[in-house]
């Protein structure tokens, strides 16, 4: 039973951080594109609108894969975790369909349009298409964490003689108290990506002399969404998730931020630090006294308590995986706020496009915000463990008792190969579009 559920967690592990390396960018994408199209309006400049066909470009091209990466999760619903499905399809079953049907046909039913419809539909009638993608993409994510939400604290269900959970209260899906600060963190979060990714192929054809223009515009919007976005997703909605953990998850945070033993007048808060599950410390710690505390709670003496508070049968599994998961995200997250807001202060004194540190810098970080998103999520799912619905339905209840380990383990490596393939081909296409440049496209 052990090695067939790691092998089910493995895939499904696999397979959704895969898949979400493509809905982060679109999500945030989805937005700027819209904006350069307004400006387009507003100032009837051509660069605003060679720039949305670029762009809109690359965001179809992550949509496609994002849809195709994206089916076997639903599938993996039916197969590996039939009993999950089973037990909770009542629940988790209305917001995925929502999803589907509402949110994912919109975006797809107006991408065409976006795509080849501007002669036809007028730049107006162009926006308004780009406007109700953005939606569709926004209103997707919401219903995927509301189903996310609901598993990390349980609302409105009640379970009946048969241990199916059934919704009892439906508004208290979207009135979750986990929801909406999970929601904007997420979406900030994938502002952050799609912001660094504009900034960075900006700061590449700066760099490379290429297109310089159009250079200089997709750095300056980058760094202009990339800081806003890189401070709300540290205050307010990283610091209310946090606050969340605390109340209703106080084992998960004590294990994200290892605490192993309870402090009585206030806790440390750990910048660096390994955690040894088996003596029950960390090693080689370097912390503040008293700052988490405070932070958490606005007193300096508030105790937080630790893991020799809980049953151990109810710790994180992974505390290891939990703990650095939780402060490379925190630790990337203070880069990007240090680097972007460095770059626009430069930007204020007319000095971006010459400071060529910050362009490589900007450059070299393209694919930090990939790992800060995936391992924000990792800390999420970790943090959640042992349970699948937290509290009620432990993750070895919910595998199916019928699907092999080494079922799983074919189709696994299957997925590998496979994805590889997909994520080689994306990257060949995206370069393609890179290299050719916005100037050159045919509007």
């Amino acid at each position: 039973m052990e090695e067939m559920l790691f092998y089910d967690r493995m895939q499904f592990a696999f397979t959704i951080t895969f898949h979400y390396l493509f809905p982060q960018l679109t999500m945030g994408l989805s937005l700027i594109v819209i904006y350069f199209k307004w400006k387009f309006l507003r100032t009837q400049n051509e660069q605003y609108n060679q720039a949305t066909h670029f762009w809109m470009k690359i965001f179809a091209l992550n949509f496609a894969m994002g849809v195709v990466t994206g089916i076997p999760m639903e599938f993996q619903f039916g197969t590996n975790w039939a009993k999950f499905s089973e037990l909770t399809g009542g629940i988790i079953g209305q917001t995925l369909a929502m999803e589907g049907m509402f949110s994912f046909f919109l975006e797809s039913s107006f991408l065409g349009l976006f795509l080849f419809g501007e002669k036809l539909l007028g730049h107006k009638w162009h926006f308004v298409t780009g406007l109700l993608i953005f939606i569709g993409s926004w209103a997707s994510g919401f219903l995927i964490i509301a189903t996310h939400s609901w598993m990390q604290y349980p609302v409105g269900y009640e379970i009946l003689a048969n241990g199916k959970f059934v919704l009892n209260n439906f508004s208290a899906l979207f009135t979750n108290p986990w929801l909406w600060p999970s929601y904007l963190h997420n979406q900030a979060a994938s502002m952050v990506t799609s912001s660094f990714v504009v900034a960075g192929i900006g700061a590449f054809y700066i760099l490379s002399k290429k297109q310089v223009s159009f250079g200089k515009l997709f750095v300056k919007t980058g760094v202009i969404f990339g800081l806003a976005s890189s401070l709300i997703v540290a205050v307010p909605t990283g610091d209310l998730l946090a606050k969340n953990v605390v109340k209703y998850q106080p084992v998960t945070f004590a294990a994200m931020e290892g605490i192993f033993h309870t402090e009585k007048k206030g806790s440390e808060i750990v910048l660096i630090g390994q955690p040894d599950v088996k003596d029950k410390k960390l090693d080689n710690k370097i912390a503040v006294p008293n700052i988490l505390s405070f932070l958490t709670y606005g007193n300096w003496h508030q105790e937080i308590k630790g893991l020799d508070q809980f049953k151990e049968e109810n710790h994180p599994t992974n505390i290891s995986g939990l703990y650095y998961a939780y402060h490379i995200m925190v630790g990337l997250g203070t880069v990007f706020i240090g680097l972007m807001a460095f770059a626009v202060f430069q930007l204020i004194r007319k000095k971006l496009f010459e400071t060529k540190w910050i362009l490589w810098s900007l450059l070299f970080m393209l694919p930090f915000p990939y790992i800060a998103n995936t391992t924000g999520w990792y800390t999420a799912e970790l943090g959640r463990q042992p349970w699948l619905v937290y509290d009620l339905l432990r993750t070895a209840e919910g595998a199916s008792p019928t699907v092999s380990s080494g079922n799983t383990l074919f189709t696994l490596l299957g997925f590998i190969g496979l994805y590889l393939l997909l994520g080689m081909l994306f990257l060949l296409l995206v370069g393609k579009i890179i290299n050719k440049g916005p100037q050159t496209e045919n509007i």
